[in-house]
C-alpha cells in the first residue's frame, strides 16, 4: 500500500473540509458560515456516491448516496475511517480499486478513472486530487454503477467489430457477387466477386442502374423493375436467367434481391449473384443425353417389336392352317401349346409396341361409334367363362349410359380388359365387380366412369405411388407369384389421358382389395350402331420344345429312378414332364413351389435320385429350397434351371449347394448329357456338388 502523503504545511491542513462547530465563536462572518454549510450540503446530499479522503487517506466527508450503495448505513462509522478499513467493510469500491485511483492521481496530479466488476455489476471510481500550493491535500472519490453503460459499450464495440469483419468478408469474396442498390436501383457498393463476374471496376459501376446487367429482352419486358417490386412485396425475389458482362458476353446467374430497411425506412436492396454457367452447361448436356437415350430407346422398342411381330404373325397364321389338317391327339396338343404360347408372346410384343408408340408421341386414338354397355358386357362374358373357382364376377351398369357415342372402341376395351385381368390375377376369392356410371352429359360429350373393384391382395402403401410407372411391379423378388411386363397400367394411363380422362387407384372401402377406376370423354353422336368384338381368353400357357432323341444309356439308367421336378409355371411343368418321360424317366413327381419341393424331398421314401429345381418360384425360391434340403443332410443331386445365364451365374448356384446348372430354354440334348453325368457320378459314389454345369445362352425367359 502506498504511504500516505505527509502534511507539510498549515495551508495543506487547512484545505481539508471539516464540520464547523457552533462553538467556534463569532470569528467567522455570516457569509463564510453559510458557504461552509453549502459545501457540506453538496458533499452530503449529492446523488453521486462520493467520499473525501484527507492527505493521510482518512475519510473526512461522505455522501448519503455512498452510504446507500456501499452497504454501510451509519455515516459516523465511515467518518474518520482509513481507506483500507473502508474497502474492507464496504461493498464498493475495493481496496485495490481505491489505491489504483490514488496512485494514478498522485502520478498525474489529475483525475483518474478505473472500472471494477463486483457481483456481476460494473463500478467506476473517479479519483480527483485536490491540490493547494502544489501539494495534494485531499482526494475526491466518486463511485458510480456503470453496468448498463458498460454493456452498451461492449455491444457497440462488438457490432463495430462484426460490421467491419463482415465488410472485409464481403469485399474479399470472389466467387459470389454481393453488392447494395439504393432505393432507385443504382449500384451503391461493389465487391471483388461482382467485379470478377461482371468485369466492371468499382469506379465504373457505382451510381449506375443495375438494369445494365440484364439482356435487352429482359429490359424491354421491364424485368429489373418488376424484380424490385416483387422483392418489396414478398420480402425477397429470386431469379435464374442470363446476365450480361461488361464485354457483352452473358452468363447464367442465380440472383437474390432482398430489401434492406431500418426503423421501417427503405435503405435499398442487397443483391447476391452466383455464376451458374457451368451447372447450366452440365444440365443442358444431361438433358440432351437423356432425350437422345429416350429417343433411341423408343426407336429400339418400336423396331424390335415390329421385327418380332412380323414373323410371329406368319407363324400363327401357318399354325392355324396346320390345325385344320388331320393331326393325331399328341400332335394336336403340341400344336395348341405352340399356338397359345405364340398368342401370349404376341400380347407381350403388343404391350411393348404400344408403350413405344405412346412414349414417342406417335400414338393416335381412332373415332368410331361405340357402345360402352356392349363393351362392358363383352368383357364380362369373356371373363365369366374363365373366372377362378370361389370368385364371383359382378356387373353394375348405369342405364343412363349412352347407347352410342364417338370414341376408340378397341382402346376403351383394352383398358377395361387390362383392369379386369389384373383384378382376376390378384384375387383368389370373393368378387370382381365392373361398375360403369355416367358422370356428366351435355350437348357435345359424355363423361363415363368405369370402376373395377376386387377383394384381392390389394396394393401395398409403399407401391401405390408408382402403380402407373412403366415397367414397375410392386413384387420383383425371386419368389414373386404374379408375372407380367409391368407395362399394362402405364399403357392404360396414357390411353385414358388420350381420351381426355383420368385414371387412379384406391383401396376397396369394403375391406381387402382394390378399386381401379378411369374416366373417359366420349363425343355425342346423333346416329349409332352397335359394335361387338369376339374375345378369346387363354387359361393355360404352354411353351414349345423340339423333340430330341434320348441317349440309350440314359434310358437304361433312368427307368427306375425317382425324379422331383420343382417348377411353378404350369406350361413349363407340362413341357419338362414330356421331356423327362421322353428321356426314360417313368417316376416323376411335381412340386409347384419351393416350400412344396422341400417338404416332398424331406418326406420321400425312398429318397429322390434327382431334383430339377427352378430358381424363381413363389414362397421359397430355388436357392433357398436347396439350402434347406442340404441343411437336412440330403446329398441328392440338384440341378438348377433358370433363364439367368449370365457369366458367373453357374458358379453362383453351384456355390450355393446345387450339383449342376442348365439354362432356359432347356436344350433336350444338353439336359440329357447333364442328367446322365449326375446319375453316373451318383452310381459311382463320387457325386460332388458344384462340378457339373451346362452354360447355355438363353433364347428367352420362362421364369
Amino acid at each position: 500500500m502506498d504511504a500516505p502523503l505527509p502534511l507539510q504545511s498549515d495551508s495543506a491542513r487547512s484545505c481539508i473540509l471539516h464540520p464547523i462547530s457552533p462553538t467556534e465563536g463569532h470569528a467567522n462572518v455570516i457569509a463564510g458560515h453559510d458557504n461552509d454549510h453549502l459545501v457540506l450540503d453538496i458533499f452530503r446530499y449529492t446523488s453521486l456516491p462520493t467520499f473525501v479522503l484527507d492527505a493521510n487517506l482518512h475519510v473526512t466527508h461522505v455522501s448519503d448516496s455512498y452510504c446507500s450503495v456501499s452497504g454501510i448505513r451509519n455515516r459516523e462509522q465511515l467518518l474518520g475511517a482509513h481507506v483500507d478499513d473502508l474497502g474492507a467493510n464496504a461493498t464498493v469500491p475495493s481496496n485495490s480499486l481505491s489505491h489504483r485511483g490514488i496512485r494514478a492521481a498522485q502520478d498525474t496530479a489529475g483525475p483518474s478513472i478505473f472500472n471494477e466488476s463486483i457481483n456481476d455489476r460494473v463500478w467506476t471510481l473517479r479519483t480527483v486530487p485536490v491540490i493547494r500550493d502544489g501539494t495534494i491535500c485531499s482526494f475526491l472519490m466518486e463511485v458510480q454503477d456503470t453496468t448498463e453503460a458498460h454493456q452498451k459499450q461492449l455491444e457497440l464495440e462488438e457490432r463495430m467489430y462484426t460490421n467491419e469483419t463482415f465488410k472485409i468478408l464481403v469485399d474479399t469474396i470472389k466467387d459470389v457477387a454481393i453488392f447494395m442498390l439504393d432505393p432507385q436501383g443504382n449500384v451503391a457498393t461493389w465487391n471483388a466477386g461482382a467485379q470478377a463476374f461482371k468485369g466492371y471496376t468499382k469506379s465504373e459501376i457505382i451510381g449506375k442502374h443495375f438494369s445494365g446487367f440484364y439482356t435487352q429482352e429482359d429490359r424491354d419486358n421491364d424485368k429489373p423493375a418488376r424484380e424490385l417490386r416483387d422483392a418489396l412485396n414478398n420480402g425477397a425475389c429470386e431469379d435464374e436467367g442470363w446476365r450480361m458482362r461488361k464485354d457483352g458476353s452473358r452468363f447464367w446467374a442465380n440472383v437474390v434481391i432482398t430489401p434492406v430497411r431500418k426503423d421501417g425506412a427503405l435503405l435499398g436492396f442487397s443483391k447476391v449473384t452466383r455464376d451458374l454457367s457451368e451447372r447450366k452447361k452440365a444440365e443442358s448436356k444431361l438433358i440432351a443425353v437423356y432425350e437422345e437415350a429416350s429417343r433411341l430407346k423408343s426407336e429400339f422398342l418400336a423396331n424390335m417389336s415390329h421385327e418380332i411381330r412380323t414373323p410371329m404373325h406368319g407363324m400363327l397364321s401357318a399354325l392355324t392352317l396346320l390345325l385344320d389338317t388331320q393331326l393325331n391327339p399328341e400332335q394336336l396338343e403340341l400344336a395348341h401349346i405352340i399356338q397359345e404360347s405364340g398368342e401370349v408372346l404376341l400380347h407381350v410384343i403388343n404391350d411393348i409396341l404400344d408403350y413405344s408408340k405412346l412414349a414417342s408421341g406417335s400414338f393416335s386414338i381412332s373415332h368410331d361409334i361405340i357402345s360402352v354397355r356392349e363393351i362392358i358386357l363383352s368383357v364380362f362374358r369373356a371373363h365369366e367363362k374363365v373366372s377362378k373357382p370361389g370368385i364371383t364376377l359382378e356387373k353394375d351398369i348405369d342405364p343412363r349410359l349412352p347407347i352410342a357415342a364417338e370414341g376408340d372402341s378397341f382402346r376403351f376395351r383394352q383398358i377395361v380388359e387390362n383392369l379386369v385381368s389384373n383384378a382376376s390375377k390378384f384375387t383368389e376369392q370373393g368378387y370382381i365387380r365392373i361398375q360403369a356410371t355416367q358422370q356428366h352429359e351435355d350437348d357435345t360429350k359424355y363423361i363415363v366412369l368405369i370402376e373395377v373393384i376386387d377383394t384381392g391382395i390389394g396394393v401395398p402403401l409403399i407401391a401405390s405411388g408408382s402403380l402407373f410407372t412403366p415397367f414397375n411391379q410392386f413384387d420383383n423378388s425371386a419368389t414373386k407369384r404374379y408375372k407380367g411386363t409391368g407395362l399394362g397400367l402405364s399403357i392404360c394411363k396414357s390411353l385414358v389421358e388420350l381420351m381426355g380422362g383420368n385414371i387412379g387407384f384406391r383401396p376397396n372401402p369394403e375391406g381387402t382389395g382394390s378399386v381401379f377406376w378411369f374416366t373417359a370423354q366420349l363425343k355425342r353422336v346423333e346416329h349409332s350402331k352397335r359394335l361387338g368384338l369376339i374375345q378369346n381368353r387363354l387359361d393355360n400357357i404352354s411353351f414349345p420344345t423340339s423333340p430330341t432323341p434320348g441317349l440309350d444309356q440314359l434310358n437304361i439308367l433312368a427307368g427306375d429312378r425317382r425324379v422331383l421336378l420343382a417348377e411353378d409355371n404350369a406350361i413349363n411343368r407340362k413341357v419338362m414332364l414330356k421331356i423327362l418321360i421322353g428321356l426314360g424317366f417313368n417316376h416323376v413327381d411335381i412340386a409347384v413351389d419351393g416350400n412344396e419341393a422341400v417338404l416332398m424331398a424331406l418326406k420321400a421314401s425312398p429318397s429322390y435320385d434327382l431334383i430339377l429345381m427352378d430358381i424363381n418360384m413363389p414362397f421359397l425360391d430355388g436357392v433357398q429350397a436347396t439350402k434347406e434340403i442340404r441343411g437336412a443332410g440330403l446329398d441328392v443331386p440338384i440341378v438348377a434351371m433358370t433363364a439367368n445365364a449370365l457369366k458367373g451365374q453357374a458358379e453362383s448356384y453351384i456355390a450355393k449347394g446345387m450339383t449342376g446348372y442348365i439354362a432356359k430354354p432347356v436344350d433336350r440334348k444338353l439336359l440329357a448329357e447333364l442328367l446322365l453325368s449326375c446319375l453316373e457320378q451318383e452310381d459311382s459314389g463320387s457325386a460332388r456338388r458344384g462340378s457339373i454345369s451346362h452354360n447355355q445362352v438363353p433364347r428367352g425367359s420362362y421364369d
